[in-house]
This record gives C-alpha cells, sequence and structure tokens, in this order.
C-alpha cells in the first residue's frame, strides 16, 4: 500500500465516523431525517 492510499482510507474512516456521530447526536436531540429533522411532529414514524 503507497501513503497516498493509507491517507485517503484513514480520511474516509473519519469523514464516515463524523456523519455516523452527527446522526447519533441528531437523533438523542429529537431530530431524525427522515421527518424533516423534527420528531416531536412526525406522529411516532421514526421511533
Amino acid at each position: 500500500m503507497t501513503p497516498g492510499t493509507i491517507l485517503v482510507g484513514f480520511v474516509l474512516l473519519v469523514l464516515v465516523g463524523a456523519i455516523i456521530a452527527s446522526m447519533i447526536r441528531d437523533k438523542k436531540n429529537g431530530k431524525s431525517i427522515q421527518c424533516g429533522s423534527d420528531c416531536k411532529n412526525c406522529g411516532g414514524h421514526c421511533h
């Protein structure tokens, strides 16, 4: 493996981790992509 391949793989891993952490944080704060970022008014469909 070349250093460039390792670097790109590491950057992708960090980006995916940040996206997943953001989704978890939003869900804990009552937001969800499926409900237009407002689970309080979705009628329980995103739970």
